[in-house]
C-alpha cells in the first residue's frame, strides 16, 4: 500500500511574503502572525541595530548566549549577562536548557527581559527553547551566524533539543521578537559549513522558491526566508501546509542520526531531497525529468547527493519511523507531484527500501 496524498489547503508558490528593501544592503521580511509577528532583517551590518530592537521590546536586562567571540554581539544597550555556547548537536540537550535557565535565574532575568542568541542553528534551537521555557516564555532575538541558520533554523519559532531516540523530539513553538541575519557573519564560515547551508536553499527549489542558484547570497537568504515566512503565517503549528518545509528532511534527519551527526543537517537534507525526487518518481507522482532535476539542483550547489558509505538501510527506515509526520500505519514523506509538494502517508516500506538501495553510495575512504 502506497497511500494517497494528504492535500494541502494552500500552496505558497508565487505567494511569498514581501521582501522590503530598506537600503542597498538591507532587506526585511515580516512573519505575519498578528501581535506575535516580527521582522527578519537581512544584510551586511544589521546586527548593529540590536540596541534598537531591545529598546522596542522594552527589556531592562538581556542574557546573551553566543557561540561566537564576545565582540560578535553588539552592546544591547541594557545590562547584559554573557554566556558562552557551542554549536553542534552534542549540546542540543535538556541538560543544556536547564543550565541556561539556571543562569537566567541567578542573573534575575524576568519575563519582561530578553534573551539573545548568536550562533548556528543548534544554538538558536537551544536558546529559543530555553527562552520558551523560562518563566513560561521570555522574548528572544536571534543573531544567526551560519548560512543554514539564516535561511531556515532561526525563522519560524520551532525550538527543540534532541533525545537519544531521535532529533528534535522535545521542543516548543516560540516565535522570536526579531531575527537579524547579518551577512557579514558568513565571511568567516569554513567551506563545508557554507555549502551545508545550501541544503535548505536547494530543497526550497521544490517547494516554492526556485532558481536561486547564482544569485547574491543576500537574495538567496531573503527569498528562502520569504518562503518560510509565508508558510509559517498560514500554518504556524504544522497542522497542514508547514509540512512542506520538511521536504528532504525525513531521510535527512535519519542520516544525521545514524551517522552520529558526522553528516551535517544541510548535507542530510540535500541527500534527502534527491531521495524524495526518486521516491516521488517511483510512486508515479513525477516524471523522469523532474526526478533528474532534484539531482541537478543539489549537485549545482556543490552538495553531497550519495548515501554515506556503509549505511544500513533498515536502520535508516527504523529512524524514519520516529519522524513526527509518521503515522502508526506507515512511513510518511513530503513529496513532489503535479499539484506541488504534498504530505504522502503510508508509503510501503518495501518501496522505500528499494528506492534507498537504488541510491548511489559514497565509496569508503
Amino acid at each position: 500500500m502506497t497511500g494517497s496524498p494528504v492535500r494541502q489547503p494552500l500552496s505558497p508558490i508565487d505567494r511569498l511574503s514581501p521582501i522590503d528593501r530598506l537600503g542597498p544592503d538591507h532587506r526585511r521580511v515580516r512573519v505575519e502572525l498578528g501581535e506575535r509577528g516580527y521582522p527578519i532583517d537581512i544584510g551586511a551590518g544589521v546586527r548593529h541595530t540590536l540596541p534598537e530592537v531591545v529598546a522596542r521590546i522594552g527589556a531592562r536586562r538581556a542574557a546573551i548566549i553566543s557561540a561566537r567571540p564576545l565582540d560578535a554581539v553588539p552592546d544591547p544597550g541594557v545590562p547584559a549577562l554573557r554566556l558562552p555556547a557551542r554549536d553542534g548537536e552534542a549540546d542540543k540537550t535538556m541538560a543544556n536548557v536547564e543550565r541556561l535557565c539556571s543562569h537566567f535565574a541567578d542573573f534575575g532575568l524576568t519575563r519582561s527581559d530578553v534573551v539573545i542568541s548568536c550562533g548556528g542553528g543548534t544554538t538558536t534551537d537551544v536558546v529559543g527553547f530555553a527562552a520558551a521555557c523560562y518563566h513560561r516564555g521570555v522574548a528572544v532575538v536571534h543573531l544567526p551566524t551560519s548560512l543554514l541558520a539564516q535561511v531556515d533554523a532561526s525563522v519560524g519559532g520551532k525550538t527543540a533539543v534532541n533525545l537519544p531516540a531521535g532529533k528534535n523530539l522535545v521542543g516548543a513553538y516560540w516565535q522570536p521578537s526579531a531575527v537579524l541575519c547579518d551577512t557579514d557573519y558568513l565571511a568567516t564560515l569554513p567551506d563545508r559549513e557554507r555549502v551545508n547551508g545550501y541544503g535548505e536553499i536547494a530543497r526550497a527549489h521544490f517547494i516554492g522558491a526556485p532558481d536561486l542558484q547564482g544569485r547574491p547570497v543576500a537574495e538567496q537568504i531573503a527569498a528562502s526566508v520569504a518562503l518560510k515566512a509565508a508558510v509559517v503565517a498560514r500554518d504556524e503549528r504544522d497542522s497542514s501546509l508547514r509540512h512542506i518545509l520538511n521536504y528532504g528532511h525525513t531521510l535527512g534527519h535519519a542520516l544525521e542520526r545514524v551517522t552520529d551527526y558526522a553528516l551535517r543537517h544541510g548535507e542530510g537534507v540535500a541527500i534527502g531531497t534527491v531521495f524524495a525526487g526518486r521516491l516521488a518518481g517511483a510512486l508515479g507522482r513525477i516524471g523522469p525529468d523532474r526526478v533528474a532535476e532534484h539531482l541537478d539542483v543539489v549537485r549545482g550547489y556543490g552538495l553531497p547527493w550519495a548515501l554515506p558509505a556503509g549505511i544500513d538501510l533498515r536502520d535508516l527506515v527504523t529512524v524514519m519511523r520516529l519522524d513526527k509526520k509518521s503515522t502508526n500505519t506507515g512511513l510518511t514523506f513530503v513529496l513532489d507531484g503535479s499539484a506541488g509538494p504534498e504530505l504522502v502517508p503510508d508509503v510501503a516500506e518495501d518501496l522505500v527500501l528499494a528506492t534507498l538501495a537504488a541510491m548511489p553510495q559514497k565509496q569508503a575512504a
